[in-house]
């Protein structure tokens, strides 16, 4: 009988420690899940952005007439996002743009030359990369009024191991067209 018992509690052992890893990968997981439209089942706060929007805010042109503006952006230490000329075709360009009935049109946008990186997984690929501050110059004619222009910026970022999906952040202008 007590033969019978500790196989018994074999059994009981085994299913504890094989639920409490369970409970336990599924908790550490979660902050590793990502979606596929490039959001993430932790809250915001915790997790900074990969690319961030740093300035200009307000920007006052005359109306109807092009106007050149530089937008400046920062990528996050340890991570790059592929430039707009990527290395690879299968690899996502970073892309700014405007919506229709925004309040100003773009006519052109001009994207900075990338730095050269290569992987330490994968030495002989080059990449062609924006990390730290970069700056995108765009013309556009901003229409007459004061107008909240959301551009947008779509970008690929990664690290040394890997890519995270493509994403598409607002780009928040105030344009005034005087």
């Amino acid at each position: 009988m007590s033969f019978g018992g500790v196989r018994v509690f074999r059994k009981v052992v085994f299913f504890g420690t094989a639920a409490t890893v369970l409970i336990f990968g599924a908790v550490a997981g979660q902050a590793q899940i990502v979606s596929m439209s490039g959001g993430s089942r932790t809250p915001a706060a915790s997790t900074p952005p990969v690319v961030s929007y740093l300035f200009p805010e307000q920007v006052s042109a005359p109306a109807e007439k092009p106007t050149q503006l530089e937008m400046h952006f920062r990528v996050a230490q340890g991570m790059h996002i592929n430039s707009h000329t990527p290395s690879q075709q299968e690899l996502i360009p970073t892309t700014f743009s405007i919506p229709q009935g925004a309040g100003a049109r773009l006519l052109e946008a001009s994207y900075p030359a990338g730095e050269t990186m290569s992987l330490a997984a994968d030495p002989g690929t080059k990449l062609n990369v924006y990390t730290g501050e970069f700056v995108i110059r765009a013309r556009i004619v901003p229409q007459a009024g004061n107008h909240m222009v959301e551009a947008q910026l779509r970008y690929q970022a990664c690290n040394q191991t890997q890519c995270l999906p493509p994403k598409t952040i607002t780009v928040p202008i105030d344009v005034i067209g005087k």
